[in-house]
């Protein structure tokens, strides 16, 4: 029984480690692609923000050894315990449920990341950990994941909770994970990768791009959510497309010292 105990503990572990090195594989990769793609399309826009980069890439680092351990407890559980509701068998639900799936999770993340982010603004927990995040101003694609411990730890329990809740494919889960790293680092890169015609268009009405959430490290108190505008229309923190001509280095000094809320 000890012995039993002691390689699933060992098992654990290595499955925590893993995962930590994938997401921090990931992000360097996804972030310093896209931190590439803005020296070839902005040349010279983070040239003097070499100091914050250094900052974001350890904070970033410290929070994926964060989501990492979480993570790895499931894989483990998922593939020798037969936890989750995760399956691999394409036949398991009819295929019409796959994009639903996907849906579903990009909904309820996206619930969930309004309501934290809105309570990370509130002034005590914002200067204990969101004034981390906030600290990079302007941010770039570098920023993603630059968290506080705490406020990392706020956002990497919520998909190992979702696979015990809603059944998702392997492949489909992968999606969800690719569509969240690519739209966190975009979201943050100080520009827009988007076209006009989808900003400004019917989609951009809906969706989140780098023009919608500048708004919010520009002025703080809006435009609170990840994926989609849903919540900020209705709760009416939506305060439309903010711009990159400079306007979250002054705004943003002007409301740090309060806390934001």
């Amino acid at each position: 029984m000890q012995a039993c105990m002691t390689g699933s503990i060992t098992a654990i572990l290595v499955s925590a480690l893993a995962m930590t090195l994938i997401v921090g594989v990931r992000y360097l990769a996804a972030s310093g692609f896209f931190a590439w793609l803005t020296g070839r399309v902005r040349p010279g826009l983070y040239a003097s923000l070499r100091p914050q980069i250094g900052r974001e890439i350890t904070w970033s680092l410290l929070s994926a050894a964060i989501y990492g351990v979480p993570a790895g407890i499931v894989a483990w559980g998922w593939n020798s315990q037969g936890w989750t509701l995760i399956y691999s068998d394409i036949t398991a639900w009819p295929l019409w449920y796959v994009p639903v799936s996907i849906f579903l999770y990009l909904l309820a993340q996206d619930t969930w990341f309004y309501w934290t982010h809105r309570w990370l603004h509130r002034p005590r927990v914002f200067r204990i950990a969101h004034a981390v995040h906030h600290a990079s101003r302007p941010p770039t694609a570098w920023a993603a994941m630059s968290f506080h411990p705490f406020e990392a730890l706020t956002l990497a329990i919520f998909v190992p909770l979702l696979v015990f809740l809603i059944p998702i494919h392997i492949v489909a889960l992968a999606i969800v994970l690719t569509i969240m790293t690519i739209m966190g680092v975009t979201n943050h890169m100080g520009w827009e990768i988007f076209p006009r015609f989808i900003v400004k268009g019917v989609a951009g009405r809906w969706l989140i791009t780098a023009s919608h959430h500048q708004r919010h490290h520009a002025d703080y108190r809006c435009n609170y959510g990840l994926y989609f505008r849903f919540w900020d229309r209705l709760c009416r923190t939506d305060t439309g497309l903010g711009s990159f001509d400079g306007e979250s280095r002054g705004s943003s000094r002007s409301v740090s010292a309060s806390g934001g809320r």
